[in-house]
């Protein structure tokens, strides 16, 4: 980031397109009760996994303390895995109002920790993620994970929202290694 402010170029400018040097990706999957996150390294001919899991918040903690916790746990996340970029999904249309802030203060706790931590953040809608994962748009949680579990080589089947935050940071390295510039894949 240091090397982009000196430059003058902004997020903005960065292009997610074009074969790039290996990077290490961050995806988030954000949410107030379950945050998914997966970190995998491309550097490997087979992109591997770093890091996993779900952020919990139990359903009495207050919306504070959650945003708390998924703040920490993000940083200690960053200065262990030291990721190069993050994709975080964008984000939905919600039928309920309510719903949609929740996630949007969840997704803001998130982007606030990436931006800190001076990483490049691509947003990549949910449809795309499955399509670029699955081959199917509407694709099911389950087939998303199925289709982690196998591009991944990972043991046994993430949880849910492990696996759509691995599918991001999956989908975010194929948008950076392709020729053609996806504009499904924005900068933050």
């Amino acid at each position: 980031m240091q090397q982009r402010i000196a430059s003058g170029k902004d997020a903005a400018q960065a292009e997610p397109t074009g074969a790039r040097s290996p990077q290490v990706i961050l995806g988030i999957d954000p949410s107030l009760r379950g945050t998914g996150f997966g970190v995998i390294d491309t550097a490997p001919t087979t992109p591997s996994t770093l890091s996993q899991g779900t952020l919990r918040c139990p359903t009495d903690w207050p919306l504070s303390r959650c945003l708390r916790l998924i703040s920490e746990s993000l940083e200690a996340i960053v200065r262990e895995t030291h990721p190069t970029i993050a994709a975080v999904e964008g984000l939905f249309h919600a039928q309920n109002v309510r719903t949609a802030l929740v996630m949007s203060q969840a997704r803001g706790a998130a982007l606030a920790v990436l931006a800190r931590a001076g990483l490049d953040v691509f947003e990549i809608s949910p449809r795309k993620v499955k399509q670029a994962i699955v081959g199917y748009g509407a694709a099911q949680k389950e087939a998303v994970a199925k289709m982690v579990q196998t591009r991944l080589s990972l043991p046994e089947l993430p949880e849910p929202d492990a696996a759509d935050a691995l599918a991001i940071a999956l989908t975010c390295a194929q948008s950076l290694d392709s020729p053609i510039p996806d504009k499904a894949v924005k900068p933050v």
